[in-house]
């Protein structure tokens, strides 16, 4: 087995995904993706005829966000007619996923050079209803979910499954609220102190003006205070109605836990941003960046995936990093820094005390309660986060796992070069 170097990891700066509100809501996806697949190449002086193909995660792949989002971005882009591209789906997951069959493919000696990563427009999918996203919306869940997967899993909508996770582990809104306000407080002095500027790459509009270049979601302003002062989100649509028998969301996890009292402390300060955003993370094999003068940045440890419950949802990243932690021969000690994404607070939380780790080591720079969560491009924007901080910081190795719909988890090990 071979190895799978990463050469290079960047990123558009994450809009407000609301249209009216965020810098990049007007734009096409494809023009964000085409963003960081020209940047990543241009400045890694890539022959885009020789990239073996274009692996990308997008959640919603419905109208703009359909059509196989990886290889029209990379014809948008201008890579030569050679460049494939294929786009896929494991929902939050899909942005660690795509990296991972990237490494995959090269390790195996399939391939020799590729793109991984992912481009996600929440102001988009949130905003084209009548097909609203199911994992956002209540009712749209109901209406496009299978009735007899329904009986044999019940899945709820992610707000709920927090709360229910946050009664289940006894885990106090006081807790959750301070990973917030740390979460808040952390971005502001990463963004201040210049730690994403390797990454970024900026939107341009077509006349060349930028329409973007820096982070537009974060509220460094954040108090106690004031997130305690927020109303409970989830609690209202857990117990609404959502079908003629009745069904309610929290209803669905009571099928599983039927004495469950779900307490609700999730709201928008302790929950991940609705952004817009896109990533891209450049692999090559050995062979191939030593005849092409690329130097690597790091390599690829190992790889997991895990499925958890998917009647509680956001359980899977503990799993999935014991099991990447076992494939690569590893215990948490030997882990520098941590990446878990904050779905919501109380994923972080969970993983932070299931693990027992040293908070200075996990999410040093803020996640994506401050940040944003724009769904298939996170974790590849994740990872090449963990790697400029390894860089940073001159330590060694990094882990990156995130909760993903259905109760999964994907993982990764890298090791900076």
């Amino acid at each position: 087995m071979g190895e799978a170097w990463i050469i290079d990891a960047a990123r558009t700066p994450r809009g407000i995904g609301k249209v009216g509100k965020g810098a990049l809501a007007d734009f096409h996806p494809q023009h964000l993706a085409a963003t960081v697949l020209k940047g990543i190449a241009q400045r890694n002086d890539i022959k885009t005829n020789e990239v073996d193909d274009v692996i990308w995660g997008t959640s919603s792949q419905r109208g703009k966000q359909g059509n196989d989002l990886g290889r029209m971005s990379a014809l948008a882009a201008g890579f030569d007619v050679r460049a494939s591209g294929m786009t896929l789906d494991r929902f939050c997951g899909s942005g660690i996923t795509t990296v991972n069959l990237a490494a995959a493919q090269i390790m195996a000696g399939m391939e020799d050079l590729i793109i991984a990563g992912g481009t996600e427009m929440m102001s988009y999918t949130a905003s084209s209803a009548p097909q609203a996203a199911a994992f956002f919306d209540g009712p749209a869940l109901m209406d496009a979910g299978n009735p007899a997967l329904r009986k044999l899993h019940p899945q709820s909508h992610q707000g709920v499954c927090a709360d229910a996770i946050a009664t289940l582990e006894n885990i106090p809104r006081e807790a959750l609220d301070e990973l917030a306000y740390v979460s808040q407080q952390r971005a502001a002095q990463a963004i201040k102190e210049g730690r994403f500027s390797r990454s970024l790459v900026p939107v341009l509009n077509e006349d060349g003006s930028v329409a973007l270049d820096h982070e537009e979601f974060p509220r460094p302003e954040t108090t106690r205070e004031g997130l305690a002062s927020l109303k409970a989100s989830f609690e209202a649509m857990a117990n609404v109605p959502m079908d003629k028998e009745g069904t309610t969301l929290a209803g669905l996890i009571q099928r599983v836990y039927p004495d469950l009292k779900i307490t609700h402390v999730h709201h928008a300060g302790n929950s991940s941003g609705v952004v817009d955003g896109a990533a891209a993370v450049l692999l090559a094999s050995p062979d191939y960046a030593r005849r092409n003068g690329l130097k690597p940045r790091a390599r690829v440890v190992a790889t997991a995936n895990v499925g958890d419950s998917p009647t509680l949802m956001l359980n899977a990243p503990v799993p999935a990093a014991l099991k990447v932690l076992k494939k690569a021969g590893l215990t948490p000690d030997d882990i520098d820094l941590w990446e878990i994404n904050e779905a919501f607070a109380v994923v972080a939380e969970k993983f932070i005390r299931d693990l027992r780790l040293d908070r200075d080591k996990v999410n040093v720079n803020g996640g994506a309660m401050a940040l944003g969560h724009p769904i298939g491009a996170t974790g590849s924007i994740l990872i090449g986060t963990i790697i400029d901080e390894l860089e940073r910081r001159d330590l060694k190795r990094g882990l990156v796992t995130m909760c993903a719909a259905g109760g999964m988890a994907p993982a990764i090990i890298v090791e900076r070069m």
